[in-house]
């Protein structure tokens, strides 16, 4: 069963294990916010992603360029699991490449960013939800070594491991389906929007969804 934690729990975790010119790769969406709200650039530090074109999936393929341009340097990859899925083809050339990427995936099996959108524009979410993949399974079969991490007691132990090994990691951290990313100031029509999809929530029977999301954001 899944037993998913919230916030910044291991995010902030991340700054402190990484190295201090190490290179970060983050995917659209969520993996983006987190981030640019919880990373610590140094001047050393630098920070991919598709900021432009809004591309999805392009964690993993930017951290194997910047792995392969910069060898001695440490690389990491922030992806959400809908972007790793989408090109998890791609993840057997870190093997074939020999390349010493770690890879963290938010694993909440959603299209989390996508179906915040749809929320905050009053309507149900719809075509967003994921398989709950255990990723970690996947990296061993593939040769590389998986962590898996569902409870924010391992977030230390599973990070230390992770970049105290030489080769490719992949770390798959379980987090809550429904954490919003909110952002600093909040619209009108956003308010308007959330108010009216739990609204259509509830009368649909789903306010099962409205609780979680309570439970997630504001009762903690």
């Amino acid at each position: 069963m899944r037993k998913p934690f919230t916030r910044n729990i291991w995010r902030s975790k991340l700054v402190i294990f990484a190295a201090d010119d190490a290179i970060f790769t983050c995917d659209v969406g969520t993996p983006t916010v987190w981030a640019a709200r919880y990373l610590k650039m140094n001047g050393k530090r630098r920070l991919l992603g598709s900021f432009n074109h809004g591309s999805m999936a392009n964690a993993m393929p930017q951290a194997l360029g910047a792995q392969a341009t910069e060898p001695e340097r440490q690389v990491v990859a922030m992806c959400g699991d809908g972007g790793f899925s989408m090109l998890m083809g791609d993840f057997l050339s870190v093997v074939q490449m020999k390349l010493p990427v770690k890879i963290i995936v938010f694993n909440n099996s959603v299209l989390g960013f996508v179906a915040m959108e749809m929320k905050a524009g009053g309507y149900l979410t719809d075509g967003t939800e994921l398989h709950d993949t255990n990723f970690a399974r996947i990296a061993e079969a593939c040769g590389i070594t998986g962590i898996r991490v569902e409870k924010a007691s391992e977030i230390d132990e599973a990070l230390q491991r992770a970049f105290s090994i030489d080769g490719p990691v992949l770390v798959d951290v379980v987090v809550a389906k429904e954490e919003l990313a909110i952002p600093p100031q909040i619209k009108l029509e956003q308010a308007k929007g959330f108010s009216l999809y739990m609204l259509r929530a509830i009368i649909s029977g789903r306010g099962d969804e409205v609780i979680e999301l309570a439970k997630t954001n504001w009762l903690r």
